[in-house]
């Protein structure tokens, strides 16, 4: 992919997968984890085991995937939210209740021209929304 973009927060691109992979449907196949580990061969992967926790193949993946310019002119919201596909996908027992997806940062908005709105897990940062709301992004908690 020639126009591929580099984010600099995981979190903040996982964000931005599940608009485009799981709601938008622009970046596919989409990602199933069970499929995933069917398939893996390079270690045995018992989610039952292993699924409350980040599973580290899946996390390299998605690590690794590619997202062009242009499929990032299509995404106009994002939500963070509990129940949310990508976060079933990386860790499928995740309870929403700890902060490990939490987007720490502003400044992968700077990729996203056409952001208009972004909710949050709630942090208690209170700059982070000040600075989507400086680049002109209507940003609230969760």
């Amino acid at each position: 992919m020639t126009d591929s973009v580099a984010f600099s927060g995981f979190n903040f691109k996982l964000a931005v997968v599940q608009v485009l992979m799981y709601e938008q449907n622009l970046l596919t196949p989409s990602f199933d984890v069970y499929a995933f580990v069917s398939n893996y061969n390079a270690r045995q992967i018992d989610i039952d085991e292993e699924g409350d926790q980040i599973i580290p193949e899946v996390k390299a993946y998605f690590e690794r995937l590619e997202i062009s310019a242009t499929a990032l002119l299509h995404v106009e919201e994002l939500y963070q939210e509990g129940g949310a596909e990508i976060y079933l996908q990386l860790c499928p027992f995740w309870d929403g209740e700890d902060d490990r997806f939490d987007i720490q940062s502003a400044n992968d908005a700077a990729l996203l021209p056409n952001l208009k709105t972004i909710t949050l897990f709630y942090s208690g940062n209170e700059q982070l929304l000040q600075d989507f709301r400086a680049r002109g992004i209507e940003a609230t908690w969760l």
